[in-house]
């Protein structure tokens, strides 16, 4: 299987240029970017001072000014026209894993790219945690194309290269990094399989005060189990014998735990659940959740 390169990552922008940021409604909004938003936790940027108008909010009359004066004035505010936008990136041994067309690592790479160039159109800065096995890299929220630019180098560095031994909870440590980070009204957007899932807690208070959303990513054999036969599994260090049948029980009995687990976990804090398969192609499964400019109202 092919490992992205830069030069394709490059190329996603056009991809990234036929998806809108105009979303299905709140539930959808994967994106908000350029434009008014009622969401949580946008910030306010102050515009100008201005004569007190009937239906003005009295909360926001500027008292210093109205002393001065001797007639009531009011602030104006606008609101923001950007925000940072976050992407933590799982790429641990675990990824390094697909029974089709890509791994899913590969459908991390790709997706974290084709989200970057959105919000980097939308006018929103771009910032990223990504993890590997040995490495957690921070690339702090930067504007236009350096932030994307950032991100895609990193990106194609750290994917996995080969099968290894998995770091322990990557994803955590991920989390850990990004939290502090995170202001409120940012959009945050995880990719990883999930597999690592702990601390709930974290989780939710970082989409207390975010926009947060999990793109879970998942291959068929990982949902159907190992065909009949035969089969030789585990890292280099350790390859066993595996017959598909007699395995297939606690097999899918795992996989049942595992996606309880993330559904549940994404419902309790408060997180979207969105869902990628390595059998798709990544722009067209990403367009389920981003509509394109010609279906826009």
């Amino acid at each position: 299987m092919k490992l992205p390169d830069l030069e394709e990552l490059l190329v996603l922008r056009g991809a990234a240029r036929r998806l809108s940021l105009r979303a299905h409604g709140p539930a959808r909004a994967l994106f908000l970017g350029s434009h008014r938003s009622a969401h949580r936790g946008r910030g306010l940027e102050f515009e100008e001072v201005r004569p007190y108008a009937a239906g003005d909010d009295p909360r926001s009359i500027d008292w210093r000014v109205t002393a001065r004066r001797g007639r009531v004035h009011t602030k104006l505010y606008r609101e923001e026209r950007e925000r940072p936008v976050w992407l933590l990136v799982d790429l641990d041994a675990g990824m390094f894993f697909g029974s089709r067309a890509q791994l899913k690592s590969v459908v991390a790479v790709r997706a974290a790219a084709l989200l970057a160039w959105v919000a980097a159109s939308a006018g929103d800065r771009v910032g990223a945690v990504v993890v590997n096995a040995t490495l957690v890299r921070v690339l702090p929220p930067r504007s236009r194309e350096a932030g994307v630019l950032a991100l895609l180098n990193s990106l194609v560095e750290l994917q996995p290269r080969s099968p290894y031994e998995p770091g322990p909870q990557r994803l955590q440590c991920g989390l850990t990094a990004l939290a502090p980070l995170v202001h409120p009204g940012s959009l945050v957007l995880v990719l990883s399989d999930f597999a690592g899932l702990v601390d709930q807690g974290s989780w939710s208070r970082v989409a207390a005060h975010s926009e947060c959303r999990w793109i879970w990513i998942s291959d068929p054999l990982e949902r159907r189990s190992l065909p009949d036969g035969r089969f030789r599994a585990g890292s280099p260090e350790s390859v066993l014998p595996v017959d598909g049948a007699s395995i297939r029980v606690a097999w899918l009995a795992a996989w049942r735990e595992r996606e309880a687990r993330i559904r549940s976990s994404s419902r309790t804090s408060g997180i979207e659940l969105v869902e990628l398969d390595t059998s798709e192609e990544v722009a067209a499964a990403l367009a389920r959740s981003l509509r394109s400019p010609k279906t826009a109202a």
